[in-house]
């Protein structure tokens, strides 16, 4: 993900952490690619919305929520679906 590494890895911990519930989060659509979208869910926190047959991805600057579907905090990856 884009500048994911940037992120430090105790500010994803906490993240995670806090998140742990599974519930909804709001976010933002901040790029969208052919797999597709990143959605930041905190200030510089995204996961990825992967695109699935049929369904449409939402354009950039959407505000959408989602749920954390998969996590790699080690690598800070984040899967999302939509709420």
């Amino acid at each position: 993900m884009p500048g994911q590494e940037n992120v430090p890895l105790p500010r994803w911990r906490e993240f995670v952490s806090a998140h742990a519930g599974g519930g909804a989060l709001d976010g933002v659509v901040t790029k969208v690619v052919p797999f597709g979208a990143f959605v930041e869910v905190a200030d510089g926190i995204e996961g990825l919305l992967p695109h699935t047959f049929g369904a449409d991805v939402p354009a950039p600057g959407a505000e959408i929520s989602v749920r954390i579907n998969q996590l790699d905090v080690e690598r800070r990856r984040m899967s999302l679906v939509l709420a």
